[in-house]
């Protein structure tokens, strides 16, 4: 096997698929990545058993075809520790794997292509293409409410919700929820599909999807989902659980409406957190026509107020949160107002963007 190629063009690819192998790893071909040539397409891959990547490189010259797997962490710091501009050869014989740039040349150890472990993907998938820009905008609306390391362990992820005419992701750790729906063309045939996307796999497709007008195509079967561009192959195993009825949480009565600037908002989460319960972190919502007083206090007797002047004219309202849930939703939305609906001081607040939004938000109160 060999073939020579830019550092630039080995790179990219290699820092993505580098990315999810794992450092402590029980198979030792978990620590290697996996480069394959066939003819003028080279392509590296890198699994942990639940999210395998495969980076693609097309090279200008063909090389000798061939498959050999070589330690991921040492293969990506050797390239980026050459020179800009540099063109790395690749050789593979004798069991050991020769690379080398200018002056420069190392010898790396080996693993058989035949010990790497590939996921297969089952029947029953459905497929769709849509731009990057889309699946990004829904994780990134989303993912901050997925829960870390919960025993409830479908809950360390995100729902993925097929309608005929639309993809809803929802991610919540039993204290907030966040949501969002996009219109996407699946030709589905039944009413919805539904699959849970690990945490791990969610951020890694995050970090893949950087060209935004590009399109994604996505495959869900019953248990992987996979995401194919020109640059990368995506696959994540899912959670096998039954995500909890997430309509059933979304407030519906609530009679009281606020809106705020959102900037201004969030800069008063942001103050009134300082001196919030470092523990709970929460402070108390006292909503009067026109006005929205923000306190906070913690165990040394420390006290902050904020006012905002906002948009409400009904009765006056008390209620407790989580400010670092309401710092979230702030930070997330991007349109100029917050709109916030309430019902009682014993009941969840619903964040939205005043005008129809693809996103919305449910926190839950707090007793204080």
């Amino acid at each position: 096997m060999k073939f020579s190629v830019s550092r630039e063009a080995l790179l990219r690819p290699l820092q993505l698929v580098a990315g999810v192998v794992e450092k402590r790893q029980t198979l030792p071909a978990l620590a290697n990545v996996l480069v394959v040539l066939e003819g003028e397409k080279l392509s590296l891959t890198g699994t942990d058993l639940e999210v395998e990547i495969i980076g693609r490189v097309t090279l200008e010259n063909p090389g000798v075809d061939g498959e050999i797997t070589v330690p991921a962490k040492k293969f990506l710091d050797i390239c980026r520790s050459l020179p800009e501009g540099s063109i790395i050869e690749f050789l593979y014989q004798d069991q050991k794997v020769t690379v080398k740039s200018g002056r420069s040349r190392f010898t790396l150890s080996t693993l058989p292509a035949s010990e790497f472990p590939a996921i297969e993907l089952g029947d029953n998938d459905l497929s769709f293409s849509c731009e990057q820009a889309e699946i990004k905008r829904l994780i990134d609306r989303t993912s901050f409410a997925m829960a870390q390391q919960d025993v409830r362990y479908y809950l360390n992820g995100m729902l993925w919700e097929l309608h005929q005419d639309s993809l809803r992701v929802v991610a919540t750790d039993g204290h907030r929820l966040a949501m969002c729906t996009r219109p996407v063309n699946t030709s589905l045939s039944e009413e919805l599909k539904q699959a849970i996307l690990p945490r791990k796999g969610v951020i890694e497709l995050a970090r893949l999807l950087c060209e935004p007008e590009k399109p994604v195509e996505i495959i869900i079967g019953n248990s992987h989902v996979r995401a194919i561009t020109e640059s990368f192959v995506f696959t994540s195993k899912l959670v096998d659980g039954k995500f909890p009825d997430y309509e059933r949480v979304l407030p519906r009565n609530g009679d009281k409406i606020m809106i705020g600037n959102r900037e201004e908002l969030r800069q008063a989460f942001t103050r009134t957190s300082i001196l919030s319960n470092e523990k709970y972190r929460g402070v108390r919502f006292v909503l009067t026509e026109g006005l929205l007083t923000i306190t906070a206090n913690n165990p040394e007797q420390e006290e902050a107020e904020e006012q905002v002047v906002v948009d409400y004219a009904g009765s006056p309202i008390e209620v407790g949160f989580n400010v670092s849930y309401l710092q979230d939703v702030a930070n997330v939305i991007s349109s100029e107002n917050l709109r916030i609906t309430l019902a009682d001081s014993n009941s969840s607040a619903l964040i939205e963007e005043p005008d129809n939004s693809d996103s919305l938000y449910v926190v839950m109160p707090m007793r204080l």
